[in-house]
């Protein structure tokens, strides 16, 4: 591969990470979910304990768009991305901040979570799509309801 191409490459694999997490914080679930591959291996045992799996896609989002809904502001802001390309597949580790601020009507509160996370990319037709998702958290602060707080019973 030329100079060209893998600097083409990395910035592709880092325009998408980024999305995820801007898609996320502006609940446009569609384009969070044309990110990902049909089949995600996740893994957020650090926050949530049990064990890491796979799930699809749509279940991915899902999960976020009731978690994350109209009620809560989310603000990811991610840096320091290591990008290991290896042909078709692409490796990415960021370090991130990230808050949930629950609307003062439903109660209030902040929580905040500080670590890194850990993607793996495959370079499909379409372009670049993650295939796994791994945060390992380092720190949180604040209201820790906040972060699983939902609107369904």
């Amino acid at each position: 591969m030329d100079e060209i191409a893998a600097l083409v490459d990395r910035a592709e694999i880092e325009d998408v990470v980024t999305a995820v997490f801007d898609m996320t914080d502006a609940k446009n679930w569609p384009v969070c979910q044309e990110l990902f591959d049909d089949e995600v291996a996740v893994d957020f045992t650090s926050l949530n304990g049990g064990e890491p799996s796979t799930v699809t896609s749509a279940q991915l989002v899902d999960g976020w768009n009731k978690g994350l809904h109209a009620k809560k502001q989310s603000f990811h802001m991610v840096s320091n991305y290591a990008i290991n390309v290896d042909g078709a597949e692409a490796g990415v580790t960021a370090k991130g901040h990230a808050y949930n601020l629950l609307d003062a009507d439903l109660g209030g509160g902040i929580w905040e979570v500080w670590g890194v996370y850990r993607l793996r990319l495959v370079r499909q037709a379409e372009g670049w799509k993650v295939t796994a998702l791994a945060f390992e958290a380092k720190h949180s602060r604040g209201d820790a309801s906040v972060r699983t707080h939902t609107l369904q019973a």
